[in-house]
């Protein structure tokens, strides 16, 4: 019997978001797509945030992964870049829930450490091991793209252990896991 699964992995921001996308069959895991949604085009920040919710929402209904693994933003000095990207993380979280495909936080480093095995990795490393391990071709000129693939892939690679830092299956565990950011 032959058990299968997508993965949608994505790399959240509100200049350029990476995603890819892994179909498992059978616990192998086999490359389907990664790409960009370029925003640097666009001066509102609120379109950009609309922009990310129709991409993923076009993705889900397109390729119906069962699962959603997103990157969490990593805590940087400016204020305003983290907010940005928790807007942007918090639009594709909720694209995802609207259409009840669970998610799951993966921190930069765990995803880095997934696929490389140091926590440390450069983006160019990263990219290289997908493309060994994934048998990829060649390699986008942004490496936004894989690095959404990658966390598809670490989420692959957590599949059975206890995985990532939060966990949703839809609006109700949101909200019982956040009852802090719940009003």
């Amino acid at each position: 019997m032959s058990t299968e699964r997508i993965i949608l992995g994505i790399d959240p921001g509100t200049t350029i978001m990476g995603f890819g996308l892994i179909k498992i069959v059978n616990q192998k895991m086999e490359f389907m797509l990664m790409n960009e949604l370029m925003l640097k085009k666009y001066d509102d920040h609120y379109i950009k945030l609309k922009l990310i919710f129709e991409r993923t929402v076009e993705l889900i209904d397109t390729y119906h992964p069962d699962e959603i693994a997103i990157e969490a933003p990593f805590f940087g000095k400016n204020v305003q870049s983290m907010l940005k990207l928790g807007r942007a993380q918090g639009v594709a979280m909720a694209a995802g829930l609207s259409r009840e495909v669970s998610i799951t936080e993966y921190s930069p480093k765990k995803i880095k450490m997934a696929i490389t095995g140091n926590g440390n990795a450069s983006k160019e490393q990263v990219a290289a091991m997908l493309q060994n391990n994934l048998k990829l071709k060649s390699l986008p000129k942004n490496l936004d793209a894989t690095d959404g693939l990658a966390a598809a892939v670490c989420h692959f690679y957590n599949s059975g252990k206890v995985i990532g830092d939060k966990n949703y299956s839809g609006w109700g565990a949101f909200v019982k896991q956040n009852k802090d950011r719940v009003k």
